[in-house]
C-alpha cells in the first residue's frame, strides 16, 4: 500500500534528507510540500522546497506558508546548523518550478478534503501552517488520516534551550493548537530522534552510491556535521526529520505513550512540551522509544536506491 503524504517543511538540511527520502521510498506518495519559516526565512524555505523537487526530478506541488509565528515575535533562524541559504555551504540554486497559487493552509485543506481519510500531514518545522489550516477549515481534523510531527521533547531536554525543541519553540501557540485538536497526532520528538545518528562515512557512501541525490545530501551535511562537532562534540548528525517520515510507514519501530501534551507559551520555559491532563485535552501518541538501527538502515538504503 502506498501512503499519500504532505510534508510541511522549513528546508533545512535534515528537511532535505526527509523530503528526498519520501520521494524515493516506494511506499510513499509525496503529494505536496508546504513551506514555513524556521530553519531559514520564508523566502529561502519556499525556494529550497522547489530546488528539492528539481533534484528529485518529480512533479510535486509546493505551497508557501507562514513567514512569522501566530502570536509571539519571531525567534532567530537556525542558521548555525543549516546556513543562511538552508543547505549549509552549498551555493543557492535557482529553481525551475513555481510556487502554487494556494497558500499552505489552503493547500492542506484542499488536499485532504479531496482525499478524505487518505492523507498524512508530516510536519517537520514550526506548526504555524497546520494551525492556520485548522482555523481555515476545522473539519480537516476529521478528514486527514493522521498528523505526524517532528518536534518536542518530553524527557530528553531541549536543543535550543534546556527545555525546548526548536520547531515547538519557534511557534508554541501553533503547537498548542495542533496538539489539542481532535485529530490523530503522533509526536516524534528528541526522545527518539536523538537516538538515530548517521556518520560522515554514511553520507560519503550515499554520495558514491547515488551521486545526484546522495551527493547533494553529503555536500549539505558537511555543514551539519561541523555544527554538531562544535555544539555537541559528536562526529555525526541526528536524523530528526527523516525519522518522522519513517514513522509514517513503520510505526511498529516506535514505542508509543498515549497521553495529552501541552506547550508552555511564555516565560523561561517557552516552547517546552509537557504532559497534560487527558481528561480535558485530546491525547496524542508520543514516541518514547525507537528501533534506531532499523530507522537508520531504512534511510540509508532508500537514499542509496536513488540516482
Amino acid at each position: 500500500m502506498v501512503q499519500k503524504i504532505v510534508i510541511d517543511t522549513d528546508p533545512g538540511i535534515d528537511d532535505a534528507m526527509a523530503i528526498l527520502f519520501a520521494c524515493l521510498h516506494p511506499e510513499l506518495e509525496l503529494v505536496g510540500l508546504t513551506t514555513v519559516f524556521g530553519n531559514v526565512t520564508g523566502d529561502v524555505a519556499a525556494r529550497n522546497a522547489l530546488v528539492l523537487v528539481d533534484i528529485a526530478d518529480q512533479d510535486i506541488d509546493v505551497a508557501r506558508g507562514s513567514d512569522v509565528p501566530l502570536v509571539q515575535d519571531a525567534k532567530p533562524y537556525a542558521w548555525e546548523f543549516h546556513g543562511r541559504e538552508g543547505f549549509g555551504d552549498l551555493p543557492p540554486r535557482e529553481p525551475q518550478g513555481t510556487i502554487s497559487n494556494l497558500t499552505a493552509a489552503e493547500f492542506l485543506c484542499e488536499t485532504v478534503n479531496r482525499n478524505p481519510g487518505e492523507v498524512v500531514f508530516c510536519a517537520v518545522g514550526p506548526l504555524t501552517n497546520l494551525a492556520d489550516a485548522l482555523a481555515l477549515d476545522p473539519s480537516i481534523a476529521e478528514a486527514v488520516k493522521s498528523v505526524v510531527v517532528m518536534g518536542g521533547s518530553l524527557d530528553a531536554g531541549g536543543n535550543v534551550t534546556p527545555a525546548a525543541e526548536a520547531n515547538i519553540w519557534q511557534d508554541p501557540h501553533a503547537a498548542n493548537r495542533v496538539f489539542s485538536a481532535p485529530w490523530d497526532v503522533t509526536l516524534v520528538g528528541l526522545d527518539v530522534t536523538h537516538q538515530v545518528i548517521c556518520s560522515p562515512a554514511d553520507f560519503a557512501g550515499l554520495a558514491r552510491a547515488a551521486p545526484t541525490i546522495g551527493g547533494f545530501l553529503d555536500g549539505a551535511a558537511q555543514y551539519y556535521f561541523e555544527a554538531e562537532r562544535n555544539r555537541n562534540g559528536m562526529d555525526g548528525c541526528y536524523l530528526h526529520d527523516p525519522t518522522a517520515v519513517i514513522a509514517v510507514i513503520r510505526p511498529s519501530w516506535f514505542r508509543h505513550r498515549r497521553a495529552a501534551v501541552a506547550v508552555v507559551e511564555t516565560g523561561k520555559r517557552v516552547g517546552a512540551t509537557v504532559w497534560a491532563d487527558s481528561a480535558v485535552r485530546h491525547p496524542v501518541s508520543v514516541c518514547v522509544g525507537v528501533e534506531a538501527d532499523n530507522v537508520r538502515r531504512c534511510f540509508l538504503e532508500t537514499i542509496r536506491s536513488g540516482f
